[in-house]
């Protein structure tokens, strides 16, 4: 292979093609690793900058990220620190490929819980928790809707009282978490569309087959959420920096814990998708604590 290269090197235009190539090749490492700084500095700055925040009750300095997409590691850990847990279970439908998502990280701590998604891309994550802790985690492909929901939950074996529930399926994830309304978590984290505003109760239309193609119409906006939430049980005590995912308590747990007024207009974040980024190492499963 590298007398190849050496070949190659010698003959003047395939040399410059090489060239070109391995400058192509370093220019777009230098660029992500500039957008990575950037958007960490920029992040850094607005949370630094956010008036609204007192650091004795707001979340969005403690945003860590591990195995989430954006910080929600952070802000999951520190909702159970103020709230603390039952049984280190949880529920998250839409999981993606079982590497990033909002409760990879939870499982590499030693919790046990479920894993719902449309895809089967996931199950091989699952393989290998399973692999290091039989049972830490059981696995259901399912395209989950309003009708269908409560019964694949059920079939699963998850328990009514869970610590944590995670639900982001892209377009019908208001219905999703409208439906699970008999289970009670402590903590549930929900996607919002934080294209809409603040003040504004806005929801997509319900179809069972309806998945997202890509646009701005989606899911529903904080408000929406915030007064399903009510509904339910629960207080929105925060967001994430990106406007991806909205963060409730269940008003039993909720005391002198999370910063009041408990609403969309207090608590939303924009949507700064650029600001999602993937720095440091290349992204992996990891080992469980207790392996």
């Amino acid at each position: 292979m590298n007398a190849w290269k050496r070949f190659y090197e010698r003959v003047p235009i395939l040399g410059d093609l090489m060239m070109i190539r391995r400058a192509t090749v370093k220019a777009a490492h230098e660029a992500e690793l500039s957008r990575t700084m950037m958007a960490c500095y920029l992040t850094e700055r607005l949370i630094a900058e956010d008036q609204r925040s007192n650091p004795d009750k707001r979340l969005l300095r403690k945003a860590h990220q591990c195995c989430s997409q954006n910080g929600e590691d952070g802000m999951i850990g520190e909702i159970l620190n103020r709230v603390g847990t039952s049984n280190c279970s949880f529920l998250e439908i839409g999981v993606g490929n079982g590497m990033e998502n909002n409760t990879a990280y939870l499982l590499a701590l030693g919790w046990t819980g479920f894993w719902i998604d449309g895809s089967t891309e996931f199950l091989k994550a699952a393989d290998f928790w399973n692999h290091q802790s039989p049972g830490c985690v059981k696995a259901r492909q399912s395209f989950v809707t309003k009708a269908n929901v409560s019964d694949v939950v059920a079939n699963m074996g998850v328990p009514i009282e869970i610590d944590l529930l995670s639900v982001d399926i892209d377009q019908n994830t208001y219905y999703i978490w409208e439906s699970l309304a008999h289970l009670r978590p402590r903590v549930a984290v929900i996607e919002y569309n934080a294209n809409i505003t603040p003040e504004t109760e806005w929801k997509v239309s319900y179809s069972d087959s309806r998945c997202w193609d890509g646009s701005l119409n989606f899911g529903a906006s904080l408000k929406a959420l915030e007064m399903l939430g009510e509904r339910l049980g629960y207080a929105l005590v925060g967001c994430n920096i990106t406007g991806v995912n909205a963060f409730f308590v269940r008003n039993d747990l909720v005391g002198d814990h999370f910063e009041p007024p408990f609403t969309a207009e207090n608590h939303f974040e924009p949507p700064r998708y650029s600001l999602g980024f993937r720095g440091g190492h290349r992204l992996n499963l990891l080992d469980r604590i207790n392996t």
